[in-house]
This record gives structure tokens, C-alpha cells and sequence, in this order.
């Protein structure tokens, strides 16, 4: 009997295992009420908080030679790093970017756990510390969160729930403008605030359904996101290792539990199963229990967990930064063989990147032959092919572009005459014929360089192929 009372046991302690800890056994939102956490970790996160904060507010105002520091224009695929104007010319570079980027997320996260989660993922900070601290300062602590939530609909509760989700969604307009500020610029989004709201509908519409989803996800989806929707939170299980930095519970040092009254009697552990860790957890687990998918390393237990070590005379460190095999055998943190490896790789990719952008053209072009066309005789002595071209000119010039053949026979003739006027941060296109007199013609297929020229000056040099008739 007691052998099957204690497998029943372990089967409900390891029950945590088959969902998530926001959801019950019957499927249902289980609300997370998190305490308030305090202690040196939390300080140190609200000061990377503010540091973020000023990032994320100066950048839409800087400007590097008239364009912004940072634009993710989607619509007009057109995106800027640094100043620098990427096209969907330059797809290749920007990708190799996003490559760069995935690898250097799965050597941080083989080496550092959810680092990056608990300290400078935008949707922790925003929750953590904007909108968790507006509810604090509206509603109070957890316990008072939930005696609220419980309660009737009183005066006082209208008050603080409708005065909490008001400041809310103000709060989500804010962080929504200057999210479609990285969109469409500030200066854009200057004249969505100011001109006419006929002038920029669609914008004005853009902006209300941002600030409608950060609304959601902050008053009401929270922590789901990390736990549902980021595939960061569901890939972590695949990237970390035995060796990777996790916030973890010294299992070796606390265990088994009991109440302080009991320690000295029973030889417990140093934990005393105050669940001090459990009441400030944002995703409402127990890191008792190991690694979990909805862990986030925010450290809140840390400080939990320190502050009470230190009213019981115990050391801290019972809930510490430590890896699976550092708790276990006692070894300290490493890095490892895996690392060593993502982090070559990693530098391979930098080096190319870096290469790709030291060698990137101010203006790219696209030449090709006329579609269906094959060649047409000019008189007895010349024949011409029919070229398009398409121009992206990343310079904030105006570009006005002639063609010219290098090292051969023959001449450029531009449809329209002139020159290609490509407009600063545009595109550009038009039509041109290249003659060549029939003794240049050697095969059926030949090899011409042509010559893209700002005035005087060969901004870039291409190859065609021209074709001729065939030869006896």
C-alpha cells in the first residue's frame, strides 16, 4: 500500500512535466499573481531596463548623413543598419546577417542559458518592468492583486481596473509609435501625428492596430508569449546542454526539505520550502523542479531566495547562476568543445559579412538582354542587341548614368538619349542598344564589359553577352 501511496506521489510531482504552469489539468488560464521582487539581481536588471529604454527611445532621432540610424522598412523593402541602405539587391548580405544572427543566438544560448530572455528580451522588459510596475502602483502587491481579482465589483475595484488597462493601452500607444517609427522613420511618423488624419489613414490605422496587440499581449496574453508563442523559449530545450549557464536550484545543498523548526532534528536541507521562489516566478513554476521550458532566467528567485538565506544564517547561492553538471558533480562552469566550434564558425561568417559590406557597390545594376529579341543588322556593316537595365542607387546623390563598352569596338545607344537619371535612395531603369560593327563579331554568342559612368567617373563595370548573326 504505501509503495503504491508513493508512486502516486512521484507521479504528481512530476505532473508539472505534462503542461505548462500557467494551465491547469483542465486546460484553463491559471493567472499568475508575481510578487514584487527585491534584491541585487532585480536592481542590477532595472538598470539594464533603463539603459534599453534609452536605447530604444534615442535611435528613431538619429540620423547618419540625412538617413536614420535604424529603418526596417517592410513595405518598401528597404532596410537600414547603421546608416547604411540595404536593397533587395543586397537580399544575400542582409541574409547572411540573419544567419550570423541565428548562430551567434545558439553558441550565446549553449554557453548562457536564457540570458538574453531575463535581461534584454523586449517583451520581459516591457512586462517586467513598465507594465508589472504600473499594476504594482495601481493594484498593489500579488496579495492584494488577488483579493482585488476576487472581489466584487465595487467602487474601488471599477476605479483601479479601469484606471490600470486606460494606462495600459496608453502606455502600448507609446511603445506602438515608436515601434512604427523603426518602420517608416520618425519624420513619417511625425506627419501621421500632425497632418490630417485623411492624409494618412492607412498609417493612423497601423498605428492603432500596434498599439491594440502590444494592449493584448501586456494586459492580458503576458507570459504566454514566452511560454505558447517564442520559438526561442521552445528550441532552448534543443540548444542547451548539461554545460550551459541556467538558473538553477543546488538540489545537493537543499535537500529534502523541511521547516526551519525541524533543520537541526532531521538533518534537512537548507531549503526550508518557504516557496518564496515560487510567489515571485513571472511564469509561475517551481525551479526546484529543474529546467523548465517557461523558465526565463529573470533571476527574481534568486533575490527571493538569497533574502531569506540571509534571515536564516544560511549562505546564498541556493538558487544560483550554475550549470547542470556544475550543481551535480560540482564543477565549475566551461566552455566547452561545442562553443569552440560555434564560435569559429562564428567568426567565419563575420569575416565574410564584413567583407561583403567593405566591398559593397554605392550603385547596382542589372543588365540583361531583351527578352524574345535576337539581334537586328543596322545596314550591311553593324548589328545591335536590345538591353534593359535596373538601377538601385544606395547613395543620397542623384545619379545621372551613362554606359559606355570597354575595350571594344562599337558604341551605346541610350533610348531617350541622355543619360539614366537614378534618383538618390532609388531605382532606376531604362533601355539602351549596343551596336557593333560586324568585324567585332567573332561568334555567335560574345563576351562585352560594359562601363557605368557618373560623368567621368566608372562606378561599376558588367558583363552581357551580345548576340550576333551566325558566322561562315
Amino acid at each position: 500500500m504505501s509503495e503504491v501511496k508513493g508512486k502516486i506521489e512521484k507521479e504528481e510531482e512530476e505532473s508539472f512535466r505534462d503542461r505548462i504552469a500557467t494551465v491547469d489539468k483542465s486546460g484553463k488560464r491559471k493567472w499568475i499573481f508575481a510578487q514584487k521582487p527585491k534584491g541585487r539581481f532585480t536592481s542590477w536588471r532595472n538598470y539594464v531596463s533603463w539603459l534599453f529604454f534609452a536605447i530604444f527611445l534615442i535611435i528613431p532621432f538619429i540620423h547618419v548623413n540625412g538617413r536614420p540610424l535604424i529603418l526596417f522598412n517592410i513595405p518598401e523593402a528597404k532596410f537600414i543598419l547603421f546608416g547604411v541602405v540595404f536593397w533587395p539587391q543586397d537580399f544575400f548580405i542582409f541574409g547572411l546577417t540573419m544567419v550570423s544572427f541565428v548562430i551567434f543566438i545558439v553558441l550565446f544560448t549553449a554557453a548562457f542559458g536564457r540570458l538574453f530572455c531575463g535581461w534584454i528580451c523586449p517583451q520581459t522588459i516591457f512586462m517586467e518592468m513598465v507594465f508589472r510596475k504600473i499594476e504594482y502602483l495601481i493594484e498593489g502587491d500579488a496579495s492584494e492583486q488577488r483579493l482585488l481579482a476576487k472581489a466584487s465589483w465595487t467602487t474601488e475595484k471599477i476605479v483601479k481596473k479601469t484606471t490600470k488597462h486606460v494606462v495600459f493601452f496608453l502606455m502600448s500607444f507609446i511603445i506602438a509609435n515608436f515601434f512604427l517609427a523603426y518602420i517608416i522613420g520618425i519624420k513619417e511618423l511625425w506627419k501621421i501625428i500632425t497632418e490630417p488624419v485623411s492624409e494618412h489613414f492607412l498609417g493612423l490605422l497601423s498605428l492603432m492596430l500596434f498599439s491594440a496587440v502590444f494592449y493584448g499581449v501586456y494586459a492580458f496574453f503576458r507570459e504566454q508569449v514566452c511560454t505558447v508563442v517564442c520559438p526561442y523559449g521552445r528550441l532552448q530545450g534543443v540548444l542547451l546542454d548539461r554545460n550551459s549557464m541556467i538558473v538553477a536550484y543546488d538540489y545537493k545543498r537543499g535537500e529534502p526539505r523541511g521547516k526551519l523548526k525541524d533543520k537541526e532534528e532531521l538533518s534537512l536541507g537548507d531549503c526550508i520550502d518557504c516557496l518564496q521562489c515560487v510567489k515571485v516566478c513571472p511564469t509561475g513554476i517551481d525551479i526546484r523542479n529543474g529546467t523548465q521550458l517557461e523558465c526565463v532566467n529573470c533571476t527574481a528567485c534568486i533575490d527571493a531566495c538569497d533574502n531569506i538565506m540571509d534571515k536564516i544564517g544560511r549562505p546564498r547561492g541556493l538558487i544560483r547562476y550554475a550549470s547542470e553538471n556544475g550543481i551535480a558533480n560540482r564543477e565549475p562552469l566551461k566552455y566547452t568543445t561545442r562553443m569552440k566550434l560555434y564560435t569559429a564558425l562564428l567568426l567565419v561568417l563575420v569575416v565574410i559579412l564584413s567583407t561583403l559590406l567593405i566591398t559593397r557597390k554605392d550603385v547596382d545594376a542589372t543588365i540583361m538582354r531583351t527578352p524574345g529579341m535576337l539581334f537586328q543588322e543596322r545596314g550591311t556593316d553593324s548589328v545591335s542587341n536590345l538591353y534593359n537595365i535596373k538601377v538601385a542607387n544606395k547613395t543620397m546623390e542623384e545619379v545621372p548614368l551613362t554606359i559606355k563598352l570597354e575595350d571594344q569596338q562599337g558604341k551605346v545607344e541610350i533610348i531617350g538619349g541622355g543619360p539614366i537619371v537614378v534618383k538618390k535612395e532609388g531605382q532606376g531603369s531604362g533601355s539602351f542598344f549596343i551596336i557593333l560593327p560586324r568585324t567585332a563579331i567573332h561568334d555567335r554568342k560574345n563576351i562585352l564589359q560594359l562601363g557605368l559612368y557618373r560623368g567621368n567617373e566608372r562606378i561599376d563595370q558588367v558583363k552581357t553577352t551580345f548576340l550576333g548573326p551566325v558566322t561562315q
